[in-house]
């Protein structure tokens, strides 16, 4: 008898479970979770992504895409290859050293097998390399650098490794030995800028950047620059003529009357994109392909940084196939594929 009790109390309750859950919106149960890895605030990957994932949460409600926005883009490439992460930042220059095992990858042996499993979503632009001091610091040029505490970018990241390289090429300096390369995040580095705890500050990132304006409002601030009689150096052509690199400026005036620079600002430029596993569902990723930008043309007149973000150049300087998903979306965008990027 008491077998039976319990299996009637058993059957009610599975019966009432399930009109409960029948009673539920059924978005509860179809909406799937993806991670998104970018990186931080203040930056123009964190702003572009950010927007995709706010877009595409809005407009396709069977998707939600959590942001993380912590860690290096070098480190989220390998959680996306291996599976471990829907999407992520990465841009033409990481997959190329990843492919070669080279850099920051030298000692991973998977490191070519698993780039092999990465499909471009779009790329943009990511802006200008600013590097930046108080104008009180007495900065006047990257040779001054000597015995300061300076950010790079995140150790092991791909900025850290353009800026050293830069830094060393301008003016023979070594990054620990002549001055002191800080190992913050973007968050904190930002943070620790703002609070006068670093003397030279490198971001790259689109033009007025919402970190350094925010600092620009109230304190002088210089932008340091390469040279013109050393834009032609051999140290400052192997790092322009990278992939997805190039020579760009910062121009004067674009921080307001604090931005104490009389000339423009020559300075690195470089294009990122996001990333997926080749495996992800061609449906999905054509379905977001086609919403951001219909999402990005909509808000345009109220967002004038996303100018240059549309479906051109979404394949500017794309050296990795595209998802099938997102080619299909490009094409029917009016996109002209190149080869390499077909998928």
């Amino acid at each position: 008898m008491k077998t039976t009790q319990m299996s009637r109390r058993t059957v009610l309750a599975s019966a009432t479970a399930a009109a409960a859950a029948s009673l539920l919106p059924q978005a509860a149960f179809a909406k799937e979770l993806l991670r998104m890895s970018t990186l931080g605030p203040g930056t123009s990957p964190n702003l572009v992504m950010t927007t995709f994932a706010n877009i595409i949460n809005r407009e396709l409600p069977d998707f939600e895409i959590q942001l993380n926005a912590t860690g290096a883009a070098t480190r989220h490439v390998l959680e996306v290859a291996m599976g471990k992460t829907t999407f992520c930042m990465s841009s033409p220059v990481i997959h190329t050293l990843m492919t070669g095992q080279r850099a920051m990858y030298a000692k991973i042996d998977k490191a070519p097998e698993l780039a092999t499993k990465l499909r471009a979503v779009l790329n943009f632009p990511m802006g200008v390399y600013h590097i930046a001091v108080y104008e009180s610091s007495g900065i006047k040029s990257l040779n001054d650098i000597k015995g300061k505490r300076v950010f790079l970018g995140p150790p092991g990241g791909a900025a850290f490794a353009t800026m050293n390289r830069l830094f060393k090429a301008l003016t023979g300096l070594e990054e620990g030995t002549d001055y002191e390369a800080v190992k913050l995040g973007w968050d904190a580095a930002a943070a620790a800028f703002q609070d006068g705890n670093l003397d030279v500050y490198c971001n790259p990132t689109n033009a007025p950047s919402p970190v350094l304006t925010q600092i620009a409002v109230t304190n002088p601030i210089r932008f340091l620059g390469i040279p013109a009689d050393q834009l032609e150096s051999e140290g400052v052509q192997a790092l322009a003529n990278r992939p997805g690199f190039g020579l760009d400026t910062i121009p004067t005036g674009v921080y307001g009357d604090n931005q104490v620079n009389e000339a423009e600002t020559t300075t690195l430029g470089v294009t990122v994109g996001i990333v997926t596993h080749e495996d992800a569902d061609e449906d999905m990723i054509y379905n977001m392909t086609k919403t951001f930008f219909a999402g990005v043309e909509e808000m345009r007149d109220t967002a004038p940084w996303l100018a240059p973000i549309n479906p051109e150049t979404a394949v500017k300087d794309i050296n990795m196939p595209l998802h099938p998903g997102s080619q299909r979306a490009l094409e029917e965008l009016g996109v002209t594929i190149p080869d390499i990027a077909r998928a």
